[in-house]
């Protein structure tokens, strides 16, 4: 299984994109294009229905070693033997999260602000999220942070911190080169016409 380290394009599979009847065929292209890491966010829906879809998606993401992370349900990632668990700033703390996913799990917390990721690094945290650095349907209530503290943040704090917002290929150029090392794409991935070839273009940037 890849090391957090190790990870630098983050995919999240959002039940909002991506309909429960093409997430296995959404999951299999994510991994072969290169995606790091996957999360599962299904906003909306009941524990026992992410459950299910990510015991169907576990099987793609095991197979190509792609740790599997589950949004806001701590306790299904558990369930399920997914890899790590994500929570906001709203959520359960970073130390409850770890007692219900288990203590092999990792654990991901989103931050807004550079004060916020300090904070979340001095918690028992794995990774943090970074963002929203443009404005993004996905997180309305947030104000973009912009490039500005991309540099400060990689500067300050020594976990592995991927940024997150608005992030496509049109833009990624600018946030690689604000100092950014790993990133978070979305709609990008989910809404492009052939998601393996986007993934190959996100990463080879990356790297």
């Amino acid at each position: 299984m890849k090391r957090i380290d190790d990870c630098r394009l983050y995919g999240i599979l959002d039940m909002g994109y991506v309909a429960p009847a093409n997430l296995l065929r959404m999951a299999a292209d994510m991994v072969e294009g290169g995606v790091d890491i996957v999360q599962l966010r299904a906003k909306g829906f009941i524990p026992d229905d992410v459950r299910w879809f990510a015991e169907q998606v576990h099987p793609i993401t095991s197979a190509a070693k792609v740790p599997l992370v589950i949004n806001d349900y701590p306790e299904v990632a558990s369930g399920v033997g997914a890899e790590g668990a994500h929570v906001g700033q709203h959520d359960v703390g970073v130390e409850r999260a770890r007692e219900l996913a288990g203590y092999r799990t990792m654990i991901g917390k989103s931050t807004h602000s550079l004060a916020q990721a300090v904070a979340a690094a001095q918690e028992d945290t794995d990774y943090i999220g970074f963002g929203p650095i443009f404005a993004t349907p996905t997180k309305p209530d947030y104000a973009p942070i912009g490039l500005d503290d991309i540099r400060a943040v990689h500067e300050t704090v020594k976990k592995p911190v991927f940024c997150i917002g608005g992030i496509n290929l049109e833009n990624l150029g600018a946030v690689i080169q604000a100092g950014a090392r790993r990133v978070v794409i979305v709609s990008g991935i989910l809404k492009s016409e052939d998601v393996v070839e986007y993934c190959k273009k996100v990463k080879a940037m990356l790297a």
